[in-house]
């Protein structure tokens, strides 16, 4: 998923807690129809697909090396602001333990960046909508595996399932999961010269610009729907940072009309 990148730790050791991704803030959801939205309500299928493109396509684009500090503010574990949650293993860690070593977190890549061949290009490879923090031996643990039911326990990710082409992330993030994938197959449709991204029904998809499996990426959306923890980000990047949004969290249904 990613390559390890040496970064400057503080002086202080790491601290890690266990923690859950589930808050009560209220955030914002499903706000912008009138004015972000407006050219997407009342369409489906292929169309509101199409719209929500036109809609998310532009974005402020990150360096790889600013998604570093983005992810400190987006992921920030709301009991401990000094600290951010990591997305398979739900561990607090200390923002400043980012980088290469074994228990360090680095930037994971939710759509795998080789399925499309992106890499960490300035655009797909570093769109916050699909970069989370996560354990360094857990991302490798990890690497390009489409996601899909079942496995044998993955290492220092508790509730997480892994075989040799699929991964199955803890049920609290599940819809997390397949909302970001869902994005990404929106946002990046062939143009910026890059690759269309597409879902499919398969695990083991390689280099091809698609990931899998959408059946049950669809499942796990309706079984995890948004929690405040993934719209309070949702806001972070839209407010801070790229000026765009995941229409998936903020507008659940559309999964289902896109692709149910």
């Amino acid at each position: 998923m990613t390559s390890p990148t040496a970064f400057a730790l503080a002086d202080s050791a790491p601290t890690t807690t266990t923690t859950t991704t589930t808050t009560t803030t209220s955030t914002p959801s499903g706000g912008y129809d009138s004015t972000y939205y407006r050219d997407a309500i009342g369409r489906s299928g292929q169309a509101l697909k199409s719209s929500l493109h036109t809609i998310i396509r532009t974005h402020t684009k990150l360096s790889y090396d600013q998604v570093w500090d983005a992810l400190k503010s987006t992921d920030q574990d709301p009991n401990n602001p000094a600290n951010v949650v990591l997305l398979y293993s739900g561990r607090s860690q200390s923002k400043t333990a980012n980088g290469g070593g074994a228990d360090d977190w680095n930037r994971e890549h939710v759509w795998a960046k080789s399925h499309g061949d992106f890499g960490t290009a300035t655009g797909p490879g570093t769109d916050l909508h699909h970069l989370r923090p996560e354990d360094v031996s857990v991302n490798a643990n990890r690497g390009n595996k489409d996601f899909d039911n079942g496995g044998s326990a993955a290492a220092e990710a508790p509730g997480n399932y892994t075989d040799a082409d699929s991964w199955e992330p803890r049920d609290a993030v599940k819809g997390d999961v397949a909302r970001m994938i869902f994005y990404m197959a929106v946002r990046y449709e062939g143009g910026d010269g890059f690759p269309d991204l597409e879902l499919n029904s398969s695990v083991g998809n390689g280099t091809a610009p698609y990931h899998g499996k959408l059946p049950v990426l669809l499942q796990w959306h309706a079984q995890d729907p948004p929690d405040a923890f993934e719209k309070r980000r949702n806001q972070v990047i839209y407010d801070t940072y790229q000026r765009n949004r995941n229409p998936f969290v903020d507008h659940p249904e559309w999964a289902a009309a896109i692709w149910g």
